[in-house]
């Protein structure tokens, strides 16, 4: 291919691509899929964060639940309910009879107040009661899922 004239007017046969605007627009494409792993991160870890609050609040509700269940079961002498309320480790040392026995033997319970839920590598739950002779304890109420029902048991009441 001949070299194109010399003299002024004489344009390359290829001209060069425009760069006007190229920067811009490369960094608008970046801040557009940096905005979008923020979001989707971001919504990510936020659901996670909820998820757990949400869980430990239903866990706690769960828990102090049964446990008043428990304890207005012997309020009521409903020791069958109360029994029934009893994990299954707890009912496999103790028969119904023996639970009767045991329950009706403790001093009769005037009020209780349940606190929260302990998450330690066991799951309990705090129990302050005053009993009808008039002293008061801090009791602490042991606590299972139950892998039938999914629901949680009392196993212990120490």
């Amino acid at each position: 291919m001949p070299a194109p004239p010399a003299g002024p007017g004489v344009e390359p046969v290829f001209a060069a691509p425009p760069s006007e605007g190229r920067g811009a627009r490369l960094w608008l494409g970046l801040g557009v899929a940096a905005l979008a792993v923020v979001l989707f991160c971001g919504g990510g870890g936020a659901a996670l964060a909820g998820l757990l609050v949400f869980g430990s609040q239903a866990l706690n509700e769960q828990a102090r639940s049964v446990v008043t269940d428990y304890f207005e079961a012997l309020d009521d002498d409903d020791l069958d309910k109360a029994y029934d309320l009893l994990c299954e480790s707890a009912q496999q040392v103790e028969s119904p009879a023996e639970f009767a026995r045991r329950v009706g033997a403790e001093p009769d319970i005037a009020s209780f107040r349940i606190g929260d839920v302990s998450l330690t590598s066991e799951l309990s739950v705090p129990v302050d009661v005053t009993y009808a002779s008039g002293g008061q304890d801090s009791l602490r109420a042991l606590l299972d899922q139950d892998q039938s029902s999914g629901g949680l048991r009392v196993c212990e009441i120490s």
